[in-house]
């Protein structure tokens, strides 16, 4: 007789994890909901201005892990008289769960290359607890090392090598993946990336937390996007072992963490959003860069709670929430054209 598998931690909604050590990120939460996670095929064709498509990246890494990413490329018009720009981009997730290919990111990166003119690249990061951190952060920088690869010629990828700039690669990310952005940033700061120009970070709702609650963790109402249990869980199972949420990856600005200024950072836009549950982290994050002199932007997006534009349903349904996605992604745009 098969002895059943006991469910010993969760997630609700989100994510099982059985006594066998095996995880499953089925979503169980409300069925309407379920299309959001749904992974889209790559379709080398252009739908709606874009085409997508994945790959496998090189790494020098001996992790015996295949690293893959997925692209999205605008149709090129004859405006496009320059190559474009290329993003970056970390999916959030709290480092345990979420893909690049999944509908809500698929639907939101789709839009953000058309309205921005921009390549992006979007590599399938490794998830928690099966990979604790620093798993994630050495995959984002390993892309970027492949992205290097294929500037100098030592690695082909026809989309990047006709249509990418890699004078102007930008590292973005949302929730867990803002982390990324400074973690990737902090580590490249020490890199010959060249010929690749790493010109600018943009973190947006990323995951700062101390292990101390926030006033606006306290006060700011739970959202589907992340609820304090969906935090603490996503955390504890992230984290290196037998740390907190002091750890420098999730409290950059801490006592714990190196000293902001010790780095040498790209221009930085930080995306907060007014009714994050994280929001007073956030603003900690950004004073510490500013006393740090660090070259550093803000955005809020006002009335809005963590992650609110990648809900496809809150977007189509209440013009407010399409306001400001549509304001999200033209300050976005500014930056990299500023940069």
């Amino acid at each position: 007789m098969v002895q059943e598998k006991k469910v010993v931690d969760e997630v609700s909604g989100w994510l099982r994890i059985y006594d066998d050590g095996s995880v499953d990120r089925t979503w169980t939460g409300p069925p309407e909901v379920n299309f959001m996670v749904e992974p889209v095929a790559p379709h080398e064709e252009f739908i709606d201005g874009v085409a997508t498509r994945d790959v496998t990246i090189n790494t020098t890494n001996n992790d015996h892990f295949i690293h893959r990413a997925r692209l999205y490329l605008p149709e090129i018009t004859p405006k496009d008289n320059e190559k474009l720009p290329i993003l970056l981009h970390f999916q959030g997730g709290g480092f345990c769960i979420s893909e690049p290919d999944w509908f809500m990111y698929y639907e939101v990166y789709t839009r953000l290359v058309k309205s921005t003119r921009s390549i992006c690249v979007s590599p399938f990061l490794r998830r928690a607890p099966e990979h604790r951190l620093p798993a994630a952060i050495d995959d984002g920088l390993a892309t970027l090392r492949w992205l290097q690869c294929v500037a100098k010629g030592d690695t082909r990828d026809p989309w990047l090598e006709k249509h990418g700039d890699f004078n102007k690669v930008f590292l973005i990310g949302d929730s867990s993946g803002g982390n990324l952005v400074h973690e990737v940033s902090v580590r490249a700061s020490s890199t010959d990336l060249r010929p690749v120009r790493l010109a600018g970070g943009i973190p947006i709702h990323p995951g700062y937390a101390r292990s101390e609650r926030s006033r606006s963790e306290n006060e700011m109402p739970q959202s589907p996007f992340l609820t304090l249990d969906m935090l603490d869980k996503f955390l504890s199972l992230s984290l290196p072992n037998g740390s907190n949420k002091d750890h420098p990856i999730t409290c950059p600005m801490g006592k714990a963490a190196p000293p902001l200024s010790s780095f040498k950072l790209p221009p930085f836009l930080l995306c907060i959003a007014e009714k994050d549950l994280l929001r007073d982290t956030q603003m900690e994050y950004y004073e510490a860069m500013k006393k740090a002199n660090k070259e550093v932007e803000l955005f809020v997006s006002k009335e809005m709670t963590h992650s609110f534009y990648l809900n496809k349903i809150a977007v189509e349904m209440d013009h407010t929430v399409s306001a400001e996605r549509s304001a999200l992604i033209g300050r976005v745009k500014d930056f990299i054209e500023k940069h």
